[in-house]
């Protein structure tokens, strides 16, 4: 059936096990939240999954993004990135280990992420779009203690 869209059964389980150890994250209720709502309430749930999944999206939400609706910045560039990546270095040196294809391919995952979840307007121009968190995420992430990931997922505001 190919669920997943990708081109081979390798890829299509790795995509599997990335979403499985996303949601396992997550508490039992979380699973209703998604199944039984609206799509723009199962995408920015699915982007509180991912946050609390990768802190490197989280922070560079918190850190960047944040920092670009601050300065009225209203697009992210490849550089954004890159400097990011620096600012991690300094915390941990084992980023500079990273090969040039790792930090393209992770670049490419998070702007693909912010896209798809609506905190820019598309991987090619990057503008920054304002976001407003739905009721029902925001009430699910403060009842689960999930500070860190609503403050991440507030960037724009």
């Amino acid at each position: 059936d190919n669920l997943l869209q990708k081109r081979s059964p390798v890829s299509a389980k790795r995509q599997a096990r990335l979403i499985k150890d996303r949601l396992s994250l997550m508490p039992l209720d979380f699973l209703e939240l998604i199944e039984h709502s609206s799509h723009d309430i199962v995408k920015q749930a699915l982007l509180a999954a991912a946050i609390k999944h990768s802190r490197l999206l989280g922070d560079f939400l918190d850190n960047i993004v944040r920092d670009h609706w601050r300065t009225f910045q209203k697009t992210l560039n490849k550089k954004d990135w890159e400097d990011y990546l620096n600012l991690c270095a300094q915390k941990d040196p084992y980023v500079e280990n990273w090969t040039e294809s790792t930090k393209r391919t992770l670049r490419q995952v998070v702007f693909r992420i912010l896209a798809e979840s609506s905190y820019i307007d598309g991987t090619k121009t990057k503008k920054l779009l304002p976001v407003i968190i739905n009721t029902e995420v925001r009430n699910f992430l403060i009842a689960n203690d999930e500070k860190y990931v609503l403050n991440c997922m507030e960037s724009t505001g």
